[in-house]
């Protein structure tokens, strides 16, 4: 079985591991259930919207040169209904907003610049330009139009933009079926009392959730046993059923690191180390159609391998756009000593008022301290060098959450 010895960087093992997904196959699912799911074929608006001339206001439906200083009121126009009138010079219909503009029209006048006497409206303004307080035909979306493209994760907008279009179901890739195996005898359950020598397994419920984050749909979650064949039989069952398989722990050359050996007797192993802090134990292994990827035990590896590295398999299985983690230019706001590998601190990147994006680490950076990643939002990509990196030089990072303001900026 083929097995790379070498370090990798970050961006080869990236390549290796995009060049071994296969696309998901699709399905097509209700609106109702179609929120977070990836689009699988664009979606081209199949009419104008609004299909009618709207009134964007409440008013009075007019002809804006109409000059009668006096205009009879002859209906009343509201959404959703139609009124067998038509508006000639003198004339004018009430409505409502939304409702489309009855024929004769071009105008709406707000309620506020009118006076109501009876059965006639007066209307105190000089001046009404045509099209005024009136939506087009087709002045949101037009027929033909590209509006959705195939790789869009569906939100709320897209879900209410595709009900307007009468749209009620969507082809949409199926959800990767993950499996997530944490492996340890000192493992225990996080309500559970410690004894000698024991901790609480974290990695799981938190593999979970950035799986669950990440589309996937979470088939089975569980512990392995530190004995090889135990494992290795309880992996062969996961492959069968599963899209991806994401373990933690057991993956570097100790006695107990038992993953190592078992991946091994069960697909094609294409990279063991990185050339990367933290996770340089990180396997990646083929078993068929399932990838298989072996994580450090260590909370901070498993989590920044599993974001680097299996969220981005996942995006690609399901086609999404784009596939690889927005990449941004961060200044930074103190010095930062590099280490011997490409290292990922943990930062809080910020946009200040003049539209720069700055970045500070959340402290101390080591791999067991977990709190390092809460809050951060964002992977400040460390190259190594002899001399440390200064406070205002420029590095690149990876943003993994909102920045605190940009979105005021936009």
């Amino acid at each position: 079985m083929q097995q790379t010895k070498r370090m990798l960087t970050p961006r080869e093992a990236l390549d290796i591991i995009l060049g071994q997904v296969q696309r998901l196959p699709t399905e097509r699912v209700g609106l109702l259930d179609a929120a977070g799911r990836v689009l699988a074929e664009p979606i081209v608006a199949p009419e104008d919207h609004p299909p009618f001339p709207a009134a964007t206001m409440d008013g009075f439906a007019v002809i804006h040169d109409d000059t009668s200083p006096w205009r009879e009121i002859i209906g009343e126009q509201f959404a959703g209904h139609v009124v067998d009138v038509t508006v000639t010079p003198g004339t004018a219909v009430r409505i409502t907003t939304g409702a489309p503009l009855p024929p004769g029209a071009d105008a709406v006048v707000p309620v506020e610049d009118v006076e109501v006497v009876d059965d006639h409206v007066v209307v105190r303004r000089e001046e009404v330009r045509p099209g005024e307080n009136v939506r087009p035909v087709g002045i949101d979306i037009r027929r033909g139009e590209l509006v959705i493209p195939a790789g869009t994760v569906l939100g709320p907008a897209e879900i209410g933009l595709l009900a307007s279009l009468g749209i009620s179901s969507v082809a949409v890739s199926r959800r990767p079926r993950v499996s997530v195996l944490s492996t340890g005898d000192e493992l225990v359950e996080p309500d559970a009392p410690l004894g000698p020598g024991q901790i609480r397994d974290s990695n799981r419920f938190m593999l979970v959730a950035a799986a669950r984050q990440a589309g996937a749909e979470v088939v089975w979650s569980g512990r392995g046993p530190d004995d090889v064949e135990q494992l290795t039989a309880l992996l062969r069952e996961r492959i069968a059923e599963s899209d991806v398989v994401v373990s933690s722990g057991g993956v570097s050359v100790g006695e107990r690191d038992l993953i190592s050996a078992a991946l091994r007797t069960l697909g094609t192993v294409h990279i063991e180390r990185l050339f990367m802090k933290p996770g340089k134990p990180f396997h990646f292994v083929t078993a068929g159609s399932t990838l298989v990827f072996g994580l450090p035990g260590n909370p901070v590896s498993a989590l920044v391998g599993f974001e680097i590295f299996v969220a981005t398999a996942l995006r690609a299985m399901t086609g999404q756009q784009p596939v690889e983690p927005e990449l941004v230019t961060v200044v930074l706001e103190h010095d930062i000593e590099p280490g011997d590998r490409i290292e990922y601190q943990r930062a809080v990147v910020r946009c200040d008022a003049d539209g720069v994006l700055r970045a500070r680490n959340t402290g101390p950076q080591a791999s067991a301290r977990l709190l390092s990643a809460v809050g951060a939002n964002a992977y400040v990509i460390v190259p190594p060098r002899a001399e440390p990196y200064r406070a205002g030089e420029r590095l690149v990072a990876i943003l993994r959450g909102p920045v605190r303001g940009m979105a005021e900026r936009a």
